[in-house]
């Protein structure tokens, strides 16, 4: 049975709380006599994970919600509260803007100093120096301390470093968040390449597009638990629902109590195309919004339907005038209805679902009512919604078009 590279068992963390007055006295206080409780907060708690050899995995999660403290934890750079970490294997962690690098040293200098922290010998570090200093790409500036370097080239010579030294795990940061774009590119080509000769990653990183197209698995941080794990697809779609509706002012509607006397929406569900109740549907799939009206005059009424995204954005409505379409009567006042998707394209995520009930001249709404439904499937487009289209080849007259 193949072992862990990282194993984490019950990780916590706890910083000491010195946010006022009162709690720096209690705590120098509870430190140098051993007595009372150290105020503190909690960072990290119960956090169990597994990285196996080969695996990619990515670390997502609001700022301050402990990502980078486990990263520090893992790399050996802090010390956990609680629990265990056992790592096997040599870790290259690049967490920090010029960690491990000295401003007043060159940055050939440097080069050799960070090497030589990673556990490369003088006799690695030497026979790859060149490769080194051509990956960097940070031309004369190698031979000037890295105090004068922006924050870009502090990260090209780290990642550098960290491509020569070829590590069982690969541990980044919010590294590719600072580059430029060539160097961004750059970066992800040697990563693929990394993990397609068996390299081990864990990426942090707040760009869910990084997480999908180079991670296998993701980890949310929140609050300083492990909230979710799997595919990641999966976590990275549940993370963006969870900003979306917590940025919407909408996010959930409550239904006004209304008088029996005005047309309103009684039931509102979702049923797969084989009639059974659903919340979960696939991108392309079936979806059939089903519903029941009261009409106060026993006349079919107008029923009008939205679509919106977790977050409030329209997306798509109608009602069922605009093709003639009536609800059909179930018992006294109580209309039926019932609109079918027969491929539906919305892309993968949390929608809301809305219904409205009209007068039969469409002209008065009188009713709301919303439910919710999660699109599931894998992909990389973008948007809201996919729609038809194909590749073609080029027009060989296309450059003749642009000289006009």
């Amino acid at each position: 049975m193949q072992r862990p590279l990282i194993s984490l068992s019950n990780i916590g963390k706890n910083y000491p709380s010195v946010a006022t007055g009162g709690n720096r006295l209690r705590t120098i206080a509870a430190l140098l006599f051993k007595r009372g409780e150290v105020p503190h907060f909690c960072a990290l708690q119960g956090v169990n994970l597994k990285l196996k050899a080969g695996e990619s995995l990515g670390l997502i999660g609001e700022n301050g919600a402990g990502k980078s403290t486990l990263l520090k934890i893992i790399a050996g750079v802090v010390k956990p509260s609680t629990g265990q970490v056992v790592v096997n294997g040599r870790i290259g962690a690049l967490l920090e803007l010029g960690s491990g690098f000295h401003p007043e040293y060159s940055g050939l200098e440097n080069i050799h100093l960070a090497a030589a922290l990673m556990g490369m010998s003088n006799a690695e570090i030497d026979s790859k120096l060149d490769s080194i200093i051509e990956f960097a790409d940070i031309g004369t500036h190698i031979a000037e301390p890295i105090k004068h370097y922006s924050s870009g080239m502090v990260v090209r010579l780290g990642f550098a470093v960290a491509t020569a030294m070829q590590p069982d795990i690969l541990i980044t940061d919010e590294v590719l968040a600072v580059g430029d774009e060539s160097f961004q590119k750059k970066c992800i080509r040697w990563i693929e390449g990394y993990l397609s000769q068996g390299g081990t990653l864990l990426l942090c990183s707040h760009s869910m597009f990084h997480i999908q197209t180079l991670c296998q698995k993701a980890v949310w941080i929140h609050d300083g638990q492990l909230h979710m794990y799997g595919d990641s697809f999966d976590v990275t779609r549940e993370y963006l629902t969870y900003h979306e509706e917590k940025n919407s002012k909408a996010a959930h509607l409550e239904r006004e109590v209304l008088p029996s006397g005005v047309y309103q929406i009684r039931k509102l569900w979702l049923e797969n195309d084989s009639g059974n109740v659903t919340t979960l549907v696939d991108i392309g799939g079936v979806l059939r919004i089903c519903g029941v009206a009261h009409s106060p005059d026993d006349r079919p009424p107008v029923i009008l339907f939205g679509i919106v995204r977790a977050d409030g954005a329209p997306i798509y409505g109608t009602h069922s005038n605009e093709t003639a379409y009536l609800p059909n009567q179930i018992a006294p006042s109580q209309y039926g209805f019932c609109v079918r998707f027969s491929n539906l394209q919305l892309l993968p995520g949390k929608y809301t679902i809305r219904a409205h009930a009209m007068d039969p001249e469409g002209l008065r709404l009188f009713d709301t009512v919303s439910t919710s439904v999660r699109i599931t499937g894998q992909t990389r487009d973008y948007g809201l919604c996919r729609l038809e289209h194909e590749w073609m080849a080029a027009r060989e007259d296309f450059i003749a078009m642009e000289d006009n």
